[in-house]
């Protein structure tokens, strides 16, 4: 997977498709098609490829809501209108699942994507069930629910829609400044304790982020959008994630700080984790973009990943070990201290209310109790 860094994929996070994965993926070679040996003679000349392009397919799932008993995360349900995502972050954790469906971790996450336009009626058939029991649905815990494409399905919107109706708590994750389109649907959200919004922050170096994540937003942007949905009073928390040793961990302190210049009094950070096939793509990613530091990043990872590239493990696999592990942790609390950032628990920053929930109807029928 090591590449030369004169061949980088300019505008993705992947740097190839050819990604070993655990079920077998067939790899695709040139075999005389006219379209590939056309390819294959741009990149013997030095041009570039063909540009790639993103292609979207609806599906139509028969559920929507997912239910976890994970003991190392804070949600047990979660909703994931997307599958696959468009802003190519190299290092999200997220990219193994295309493996299931035949598709590479590497170029066809981030350009063969999955909508799911029913996701709406579905939560809703799931809401009305005698015996559903509302607690926070986490959206964006797998992929991105304001990517791209969201401005043309706005499935994320119509979910929300559906959540105050039925005056149910969300809690959102993105890197996204499209949050923003729905400004005001979360702020009255807000106002009846039914929405906090998470938005991660992982560089402030544009240069970085563009290769690291090049289809999200770009860090100035990210932190306008915290700053315009605390001026709207929608509960806003900065997440530094994932921080990546000898790479992006430098720019901590100074995310925090802009965070709560801006009015944010809530953060959170993550190390770098790298399960299953991103281990090798972020491997390859490293040695286009940063091959003076290769074995200064894994060193490190692997020091707080018990000498592993990844901690799977239940208890652990959230919580790193470690000499380097410390470091970073004592420059986030001591960074949080001096900006005034968590200053109370995380529970008591975002109290969501799951006291208001009422059953929708469905399709206009009428409630018999």
């Amino acid at each position: 997977m090591e590449r030369n860094p004169s061949s980088a994929i300019h505008g993705r996070g992947a740097q190839s498709g050819k990604v070993p994965t655990r079920f077998g993926l067939a790899a695709r070679e040139i075999d005389g098609d006219w379209r590939d040996y056309m390819e294959l003679l741009a990149r013997e000349d030095g041009a570039p490829p063909g540009k790639l392009r993103t292609q979207v397919t609806e599906e139509r799932p028969r559920t929507i809501l997912s239910f976890n008993t994970s003991p190392d995360i804070p949600f047990d349900r979660s909703i994931n209108a997307y599958r696959g995502c468009e802003h190519g972050c190299v290092y999200c954790f997220a990219r193994p699942t295309h493996a299931y469906h035949d598709l590479s971790p590497g170029l066809d996450f981030e350009t063969k994507l999955f909508a799911k336009p029913n996701a709406a009626e579905l939560l809703r058939a799931t809401l009305a069930k005698p015996k559903y029991r509302p607690r926070p649905i986490a959206m964006g815990t797998n992929t991105d629910p304001y990517q791209p494409i969201e401005r043309q399905y706005r499935i994320t919107r119509q979910v929300l829609e559906l959540c105050l109706e039925a005056r149910h708590p969300v809690t959102i994750t993105t890197k996204s400044d499209r949050v923003i389109d729905d400004l005001e649907l979360l702020a009255e959200m807000a106002r009846h304790h039914l929405v906090a919004v998470a938005i991660s922050v992982t560089t402030l170096d544009p240069k970085l982020s563009g290769k690291l994540e090049p289809r999200a937003a770009s860090p100035a942007k990210r932190l306008a959008a915290l700053g315009k949905l605390v001026e709207a009073g929608i509960p806003s928390h900065v997440s530094v994630a994932p921080v990546i040793p000898a790479i992006t961990d430098e720019f901590m302190e100074e995310i925090i700080k802009r965070a709560a210049a801006v009015g944010v009094r809530s953060a959170s950070w993550i190390p770098l984790r790298l399960p299953h096939e991103l281990s090798p793509l972020f491997r390859e990613w490293r040695s286009v973009h940063y091959p003076d530091r290769a074995g200064k990043v894994m060193s490190i990872v692997r020091s707080i990943r018990s000498g592993r590239d990844n901690d799977p493990n239940f208890f652990s696999r959230m919580k790193p070990k470690g000499i380097w592990a410390d470091v970073f942790r004592s420059r986030f609390n001591l960074a949080c201290k001096r900006s005034g950032l968590n200053r109370k628990r995380m529970g008591d920053q975002f109290p969501l209310d799951c006291s208001q929930f009422r059953r929708p109807d469905l399709g206009g029928q009428l409630r018999l109790f």
